[in-house]
């Protein structure tokens, strides 16, 4: 168990930032990996916070998730966070007591520029990083080399007028989230952690919190398809990546998509038109969904955090998780350049999948 913060005897106060289901999902991971909280009343020294997106399909899993949270004993408190102009200024200015009370702070995106603000205004010495997908293993590797703090799909673009302006933010961000004497700093991720800086603890989630809540699941013959945001995000060209849907469900008899919640409705009705896929839109993070089941035999993926999360969530089962590669000819002339590098290393790290032959498109 990790060490506490806060005065000896005492249970730390720990605020905890979440804006998307899959943090949230993580947030009750760590917390169960703390062992039996003090019997103090529900949500005793934890409360999660959601800033909540504005994208219907987001909100829809995370009140799902926090009914979740609810149901363990944990205090959620919902922030419109982006309801219109002044909604930062009264979410800060509403959080502004719990922040300096908070002893740790818990949060899933460190790359979020409402987190980055959050951590300028708090004193708390003890701060976690759970998982929000891959890009985890983009924080810590530039957190290790002293970089600035810039997601992998944008590393290489030029910085906009509002990355200049919210720049000094950004880098006070970084100092906090760099271990010293008095700062702690743990990094909670099922993902590889090669290159961890010095000072930063690294923490294995193993998604047992999943497993003991749900499942095991009933298993199909048939095989699944999970989407990915690729082509939302402009690094996958979405006329090849469509075909290359196509081709895996005709050579691996999948029936259904199970679509990101980022994904775009008109990308996703051209699929099912075009592959006789069954769209699926989850209401729940894919790990707790496969777990619930019924999940086909074979999980196919392209590269995405599911490659590293499945094969924990589904341990004991039989299902296996493949993934296939993405072709560089995939990639758009707006891609990072550092994106065909950080794919191949998202699932040539990947434990316990198999590895699909990449498709060429013409």
């Amino acid at each position: 168990m990790s060490p506490r913060a806060g005065k000896p005897g005492t249970t730390p106060h720990t605020l905890a930032f979440v804006e998307s289901p899959v943090q949230l999902l993580n947030v009750l991971e760590w917390a169960h990996s703390q062992g039996p909280r003090p019997q103090e009343g529900p949500g005793a020294g934890f409360t999660l916070v959601v800033l909540s997106p504005t994208d219907p399909m987001t909100r829809g899993q995370l009140r799902r998730m926090a009914e979740l949270a609810r149901r363990d004993g944990h205090e959620v408190r919902w922030e419109e966070a982006r309801g219109g102009p002044a909604a930062p200024f009264r979410t800060i200015g509403g959080l502004a007591r719990e922040l300096r009370l908070a002893d740790r702070i818990v949060m899933g995106d460190p790359f979020s520029r409402y987190v980055q603000l959050l951590l300028t205004i708090t004193h708390a010495d003890d701060l976690v990083v759970v998982d929000d997908g891959t890009a985890t293993m983009e924080f810590v590797g530039q957190l290790a080399r002293g970089e600035r703090l810039v997601r992998w799909h944008r590393k290489g673009g030029r910085p906009g007028p509002r990355d200049l302006l919210f720049a000094p933010v950004s880098a006070a961000a970084r100092r906090r989230l760099t271990p010293g004497p008095a700062r702690r700093v743990e990094v909670f991720s099922s993902m590889p952690m090669e290159d961890a800086p010095d000072g930063v603890s690294v923490t294995a989630n193993t998604f047992a919190w999943t497993r003991e809540r749900f499942g095991p699941p009933r298993v199909t013959k048939g095989a699944d398809m999970v989407g990915t945001s690729l082509v939302e995000t402009g690094v996958v060209d979405g006329d090849r990546y469509l075909h290359a849907v196509g081709v895996l469900a005709r050579t691996h008899g999948a029936a259904r998509y199970f679509a990101h919640r980022r994904e775009s409705a008109d990308k996703l009705h051209r699929l099912a038109v075009e592959t006789g896929l069954e769209v699926v839109r989850p209401d729940l993070p894919l790990e707790l969904i496969a777990r619930r089941g019924p999940i086909g035999r074979t999980v196919l993926s392209f590269p995405s955090t599911v490659v590293h999360t499945l094969p924990l969530a589904l341990a004991g089962t039989e299902v296996r998780v493949a993934v296939c590669d993405i072709d560089p000819a995939w990639l758009t002339r707006h891609a990072s350049p550092r994106a065909q590098g950080f794919l191949s290393g998202v699932t040539g790290t990947a434990r316990g999948v198999d590895h699909l032959a990449t498709i060429t498109t013409a």
